[in-house]
This record gives structure tokens, sequence and C-alpha cells, in this order.
């Protein structure tokens, strides 16, 4: 956790002895906190040597001096009327001064594409406010880095988020309302990157009360592995100060450390993408991915919801920062959530979106013979569970649940795929309601499984409604 420090926890706890000692003393009165400060070492007098109670002051006039260096105010040592008022503010339970580093180098995610989930909600906000804001949250660190995030809705993701009161099950207790209103823990497995809000908090998307996106905000920042900075313009000053969200932009001191973890965004191509309905354009590999079809060409995907001709145009590195521009061929097992992309002699698994450890692998491991160099397309028959792979003019059958290339192949195109096999080199092949759709160039066909005959002739842009 990023506030894992001792320190600051030993000096929080000063402070409320001290205010606890006084009764009914107000906490910003400067004489009645140097009272109680006397008032604490005598009664700590009769309980430790007068040596270690003089290491345990000196211990703690440091701290204090740190912090007040840290903010800006006024190196004094002890806790005056400034001093206290900072450390009462709202704020992010993380700790401002470091004392020990858990390692001599800053923690950080080893990928760049990393899951959240939501897993409950605040009651003081629609489900759908409190979804946008961590939407625009997460935008924020995405669009000046490489990363990329995906939400899930089950199971573990590499950044939980939640909302709780007090005790929460972490050993760190939130503290009612006002004081520390969230806090996250830096990158790493289980509870590493997680990010808790307090409920105690009024939570808001507007300027009333504790703007959630403004906060969350911060706290990923927490998550991604970025300490508290003493900029005051900074998202990742540690007291909370309310901002237009409308017009919120990273100050440069949060990019600068931001991008000192993970770098900078991967820079758009030189020229603009192919317009989507071009009569020339043509497609390396195209699929089904879940609700939506991918059409892959050079470094741009094309991504079109199956009910709608509305299509988005992005990078590949922009959905996937693994996986090279470039692929030729791809196909999806929608019942088991994989996507699997091919380019020269590799292929990758992407599942539920994620790219897989321990790829790339050979595609000689799936049986090809090595004067195989790449796979021009790829399809994946759900009712014959069946995958073929076309190179040239021969086709490879791929049987999935024995994960075995099946006997007598290949085969020639022409003997299974009427109308087809008369082509040089097929581009790509969608699976979609029972037909196949052959891409070649600008143009596709489209082949009735039933009768093995084309049905249509259409262009290849006919999908976006051109």
């Amino acid at each position: 956790l990023c506030r894992g420090t001792f320190t600051m926890k030993f000096l929080l706890l000063i402070v409320v002895l001290q205010a606890s000692a006084s009764g009914a003393a107000p906490r910003n009165n400067y004489r009645d906190t140097q009272r109680n400060e006397t008032q604490f070492a005598e009664v700590s007098n009769d309980r430790m040597p007068k040596t270690k109670i003089k290491t345990n002051i000196n211990h703690l006039t440091e701290k204090i001096q740190e912090m007040q260096q840290f903010f800006g105010l006024e190196v004094t040592g002890l806790l005056d009327t400034p001093t206290l008022k900072m450390m009462h503010a709202p704020r992010c339970g993380v700790p401002d001064v470091q004392h020990w580093k858990i390692s001599s180098q800053r923690l950080k995610w080893t990928k760049h594409y990393l899951t959240y989930r939501i897993y409950n909600y605040t009651p003081d906000m629609k489900h759908a406010d409190v979804d946008y804001a961590f939407q625009k949250a997460f935008q924020v660190w995405s669009d000046v880095t490489p990363l990329k995030f995906r939400r899930i809705y089950e199971g573990e993701a590499d950044i939980m988020i939640g909302f709780a009161y007090a005790d929460h099950g972490d050993f760190y207790p939130f503290d009612g309302k006002g004081g520390t209103i969230a806090h996250a823990f830096f990158p790493g497995p289980g509870i590493q990157g997680d990010a808790h809000f307090d409920e105690a908090e009024t939570w808001s998307k507007s300027t009333q009360d504790t703007n959630l996106f403004l906060v969350a905000v911060h706290e990923l920042g927490h998550s991604l592995g970025l300490e508290h900075s003493n900029d005051r313009r900074a998202i990742m000053y540690p007291k909370y100060g309310y901002l237009n969200p409308n017009t919120f932009r990273l100050s440069a001191d949060d990019i600068r450390n931001i991008q000192s973890l993970y770098g900078k965004p991967v820079p758009k191509p030189d020229g603009p993408s192919p317009a989507v309905c071009d009569p020339d354009l043509s497609f390396d590999a195209v699929t089904t991915v879940g609700n939506k079809i991918f059409f892959f060409k050079d470094q741009f995907l094309w991504l079109k919801p199956l009910e709608s001709s509305r299509t988005t145009v992005t990078l590949i590195s922009s959905v996937f920062p693994t996986i090279p521009s470039g692929i030729e061929a791809a196909y999806e097992i929608e019942h088991k959530n994989e996507l699997f992309l091919f380019k020269g002699d590799k292929y990758w698994l992407i599942r539920n979106l994620v790219p897989q450890s321990y790829y790339p692998r050979s595609i000689y491991t799936l049986g090809f013979p090595r004067s195989v160099k790449k796979i021009d397309a790829a399809v994946f028959n759900p009712l014959l569970q069946k995958v073929y792979f076309f190179v040239g003019n021969q086709y490879w059958r791929f049987d999935v649940r024995r994960q075995y290339m099946d006997p007598s192949y290949p085969q020639m195109i022409s003997t299974y795929f009427s109308g087809i096999g008369n082509w040089s080199k097929i581009d790509a092949v969608l699976y979609f309601k029972r037909k196949y759709y052959f891409f070649q160039g600008p143009n596709q066909v489209e082949y009735d499984l039933l009768s093995h005959l084309i049905t249509k002739k259409l262009k290849s842009t006919s999908w976006f409604g051109c």
C-alpha cells in the first residue's frame, strides 16, 4: 500500500492522543496544541526512559518538519495551526512523506494492458455516473501512456474498485466523513493496485460534495505506481480540491511522473487511416469478436457492432498494445472467448480481450509442415468445431476438441469450396450466421455452407453500409 509507513501513522497517532488529552480543546488552537504536546510528554514520562522519550520527540519533530516542507508550510517542527489544518483537510490516505522505500525501484505494472472491476457502488450516485467517472479517470492516464484499460464484470481484475465504511478488511480503516476520503495500493498481485473510496463521504459528479472523477484520477495514479506530488497544480497533490472535470488536464508534473514509469503513448501513424467506404479498400484479416466484427488492415483496426453500421477505426496497438501490426489471419472461438491472431510463423491467443502469457507461439506447434511460412486466412466453424486454415491454393483443417490437425490434409481449396479455388489467394474469411464470407482485394463473396455455392458477390466495404 502506498501508505505503508509506520512513521506517518505514528505521527497521526500522536496528534490523536494530543487532541484526546485536552478533552474539548479545538484542534486549530496553537497554544492548546503546545500544551497537549507537553501533557503527552509528561504522561509518557512515567512509562519510558527519558532517553527514549527524547528520541521519540526528536523523531516526531523531524517528521513534522518533513511534512511541512513537503506542503510548502513554514518549517517549525510544531503542530501549529497551518500544519493541523493541512492534516485534517479532505485528502488521500496515502502518506505524503515516504520514510522507507519498498525497493530501490518504483513499483509499476509489468504489462500495458490492465483490467479493472467496480465490485460495488455508492448510493450517492447513479450506477451509470459512477461507471462514467471511472472510465474517464482511466482514460486520463491512458491518453498520456501506452497503458490500456478494460473493464470486467466478474472475477479478479488487476485493479478492484469499491466503496466501504470504516474498517473494511485491509487493515487501513477509513475515519468517517472528512479526513481520509480514499486510498489505493501500489501495483502488484492480490490487493495491490486496488482502490477504495470512503462511503462516509458524499460522492457526486458535480461541484457539490466530493467529485468522484477527480478523486478517482488521483487514486488510480497510486494504483499505477505514482506517489504524492508537492506540486499544488498536480492531481497527485494529496489535498482534495475541486477542478472542473470538463476542462480537467493533467499537470506537467503528473505527465512527467507517469511517463517516467511507462513511457509515452504509442505514436499515431503519419498518414490518415483509409476511408471506410474507399471502393479499393481490402483487409488482411476479418473475424467476429463477441458482438463486433474486427477488420484488420496494416496497423489499423475497424470495430463494427454486428447489429449496426456504425464503425470505429483505431490502431491495433490501441486495443492490443503487445500485438504487432500487419495481422494476416484471425478467428474467434466464441464459447471460449478466445481470439487467435496470426502473423508470419507466429500466433497469439487473446482471451477475454487480454493477450495471454507465453505467446506468441510457433504455427508449427499446430501441426503445419515447415514449408508453410505464413497463414493467408483462417476461420472457425462452430457447427463442426473445426478451424480452416488457408495457405495459397490449399487448406488445412484443425480439430479444436482434440487439438490436433486432421489427417489427409492439406487439400485443394477447389475440391471443397466451389467457385473459390480459382482465386490466387484468399485474404480473409469470416463466419457469420452459417455462412462464410471470403475476401479477396476489394471484393468478397457470400458462401452458403449447406449448398456449398456462392450466393452473393459484394464489395469488401458492404459491412459498413457503403
